[in-house]
């Protein structure tokens, strides 16, 4: 028994290192997701095998199960339930004429069941994963009632040796396996199977072993709150932009010219979030660039031009979107700083031309003041 302790210690310690080391998953694209704990919420129906003395047909009844539980650990979760409804026995004489009787009565059974999911223990966590199999073991107490139809075949002579009366509760055990089918961040539907195992007093019939029903469910269940929280890749820091090459002054003329001092260009690259056409504080300064030129150099004017990334959306909305992150620069230039509307040209290009060959930096307002 002491050896038995000890392995289980050292397995529910495996599982909880394992899950820890896996609790953070990168997607294709970069984005991180972070394991969040998080409850859930099960409703389930279906179907009850008791095991008896009688056709497997005649021993089927309508079973359900609510579910509370906690996930603590991408593998290892907990949870409250309570399977109800009805069990059937069966009692049989062999001889001729073979005599074989059913009765039905319910039970309500709420235990706890701890829950350790395979596919994030031998796979890596993984948020986006569609099909999940756990495997849970758990006990609680069944308490039995409706117990009339046993009694009436007792009181007319059959041999029910452990028939009883009113209500009785029992401790039992249970193990099983669940099937969870994602449909969304918060829903999944599921398919579970479990095997119950009580006293031999339950099904009223004095066997010699101990009493089995087997239940059959569907439901859904539900995350109450995030199960992970979302990281975003950074937003690439595009190079800055080649210095253009000034070509020397050809010498003067003997008569003496009026030479006008040389304006280099500027230019600033402002991005914008994905389906986005608000200045980003962290962009917010290359805006200010701009300004800050037009009014040391009060003859120099700029070009503002947006675009929109080719690889989301359509034609339609990405030059609806080119034109709204052109326009939010021209209008932080015109009402944030004061620049002349005279002094702004502006363009947009929607997706139709790609400045950047990486398709994230295309969603852009590229500005050259000159």
């Amino acid at each position: 028994m002491k050896t038995i302790k000890t392995l289980f210690a050292a397995l529910l310690l495996g599982f909880s290192a394992t899950a820890m080391a896996q609790a953070e998953y990168t997607a294709a694209d970069g984005t991180k997701y972070q394991f969040k704990k998080h409850m859930f919420f099960n409703v389930e129906g279906g179907a009850q095998y008791t095991l008896g003395e009688a056709k497997f047909k005649d021993l089927i009844s309508p079973n359900f199960q609510l579910g509370l539980g906690y996930q603590f650990t991408p593998v290892f979760g907990a949870r409250i339930q309570a399977n109800a409804w009805q069990s059937k026995g069966g009692w049989a004489a062999y001889g001729y004429p073979a005599v074989t009787k059913t009765y039905k009565y319910k039970y309500v059974a709420p235990g706890l069941d701890f829950m350790f999911n395979l596919s994030h223990l031998f796979a890596g966590w993984n948020p986006k994963r569609v099909v999940n199999i756990s495997a849970f073991l758990g006990g609680g107490a069944n308490i039995a009632f409706s117990n009339g139809e046993a009694n009436d075949l007792a009181n007319a002579g059959y041999d029910l040796s452990y028939v009883w009366d009113g209500s009785k509760a029992r401790i039992f055990g249970r193990g099983g396996l669940e099937v969870a089918f994602r449909l969304g961040s918060a829903v999944a539907l599921t398919l579970e199977g479990n095997a119950n195992i009580l006293s031999d007093k339950y099904n009223s019939k004095k066997a010699g072993n101990a009493d089995w029903y087997f239940n059959g469910l569907i439901g859904l269940r539900f995350n109450l709150g995030k199960s992970y929280t979302k990281v975003l890749p950074p937003e690439p820091v595009p190079e800055p932009a080649p210095e253009p090459v000034v070509e020397p002054e050809p010498a003067p003329a003997p008569a003496p010219v009026v030479v006008e001092e040389k304006i280099d260009p500027i230019r600033r690259d402002v991005f914008f979030l994905i389906n986005k056409s608000d200045i980003q504080e962290s962009e917010a300064q290359k805006v200010r660039d701009i300004a800050d030129y037009l009014k040391k150099y009060d003859k120099a004017k700029v070009v503002v031009t947006g675009y929109a990334d080719a690889g989301t959306g359509n034609d339609k909305i990405n030059d609806r979107l080119a034109a709204a992150r052109a326009d939010a620069v021209v209008k932080s230039l015109v009402n944030d700083y004061g620049i002349a509307q005279d002094r702004i040209s502006y363009d947009s290009k929607g997706s139709h031309v790609q400045p950047f060959a990486d398709n994230d930096m295309n969603r852009v307002t590229i500005c050259i003041a000159e």
